[in-house]
């Protein structure tokens, strides 16, 4: 018996994809509430700032530290769909970090509607990534950074490595 392969996936398709379908994140800890574009080097996502949330001050407010965890989202949507558009699924990642996050306000305001921005810089046949990411809420800009990230061959023994090491 023959398996059937499934087609490849339409650009159309994959934008009308629940955000959930795209990367693992799941509860408390998904912060990106959907992919509104993306390409081979970029993606645009959007994401609201939830006065009730785990994250929230006493104002409702998201700090600013989170944005880095909004970007890894983003470039984690951006991995998965170019993976998804040729038929596979991405490989478990991480984040490697940022040797500068720059929050240009020291909170996302409650109720706020935040543009996450990323730009692929680097993309490495053995899994090193690194994007120039930034956070607008309508015409300000509230954060930026360049966060590197890594997909490793194998994630399991890199996890394996990591902890016991």
């Amino acid at each position: 018996m023959t398996r059937a392969m499934n087609p490849t996936l339409t650009h159309e398709h994959l934008l009308r994809q629940p955000i959930e379908a795209i990367i693992p994140h799941r509860g408390s800890m998904l912060l990106i509430d959907a992919v509104n574009a993306f390409d081979e080097e970029t993606l645009t996502a959007c994401a609201s700032v939830q006065a009730g949330a785990w994250y929230a001050d006493a104002d409702g407010a998201m700090p600013a530290w989170i944005g880095i965890e909004l970007m890894a989202q983003a470039i984690a949507a951006h991995v998965a769909l170019l993976a998804m558009r040729g038929g596979g699924r991405a490989r478990p990642g991480v984040l490697l970090g940022s040797r500068s996050y720059k929050a240009l306000q020291p909170a996302f305001a409650a109720g706020a509607q935040l543009i996450v921005q990323v730009v692929e810089l680097l993309r490495s046949e053995e899994g090193h990534g690194a994007y120039e990411c930034t956070i607008h809420h309508g015409d300000v800009r509230c954060a930026e950074a360049v966060v590197k990230v890594f997909q490793p061959a194998d994630f399991q023994s890199f996890i394996e490595g990591s902890v016991s090491s």
